[in-house]
């Protein structure tokens, strides 16, 4: 049932076990947790006259995330050895890539060309790339929702959502 899995004309490649999704993650969320304790402790963690200060649910926070990370992961490096456990096969990650890969350009984009124009090239992509949808529907969609958006956000509820070079020259 965990057997490594078989790529069309390629050798086998295992699977990936879980201890070092585990690992990785625990420590990701130590580090994460020792920032939030650092900035409690600096703004402030003990009692106010008017109540607590900013950082004092924060910090205990912290300490539990840290505690819990921190069991983690040392239960994962001591039985390193005899967690065999699957985390997930070659084709399943690659499968998950294949998402998390335009999502990371889309969030880095909304940096430069404001949330917008990034929205509809990932909206576009994805119904032209995994749905199958024709190249009118996928125009149509990818364009109205973030009109739509912008119409909800910025005219309704006088949200400002980040904008690019492109708003700027429409004068918004």
């Amino acid at each position: 049932m965990n057997e490594p899995s078989k790529l069309q004309g390629s050798p086998e490649k295992p699977p990936l076990k879980e201890r070092g999704p585990e690992l990785a993650l625990s420590l990701l969320l130590m580090l994460l947790a020792a920032l939030v304790i650092k900035d409690s402790v600096r703004v402030g963690i003990d009692w106010a006259d008017d109540g607590p200060r900013a950082g004092y649910f924060p910090f205990y926070i912290g300490l539990l995330l840290l505690a819990s990370s921190a069991t983690v992961f040392l239960s994962t490096l001591l039985t390193w050895g005899k967690n065999q456990a699957l985390f997930a096969e070659r084709e399943q990650l690659a499968t998950v890539f294949a998402m998390l890969i335009p999502m990371t350009v889309y969030i880095i984009a909304m940096v430069w060309l404001g949330i917008y124009l990034p929205s509809a090239l990932l909206i576009g992509y994805f119904m032209r790339r995994y749905g199958k949808f024709g190249w009118l529907s996928a125009v149509s969609v990818s364009l109205a929702v973030p009109v739509a958006f912008f119409v909800v956000f910025e005219r309704w509820f006088l949200v400002p959502l980040p904008k690019g070079p492109i708003e700027n020259l429409l004068g918004f």
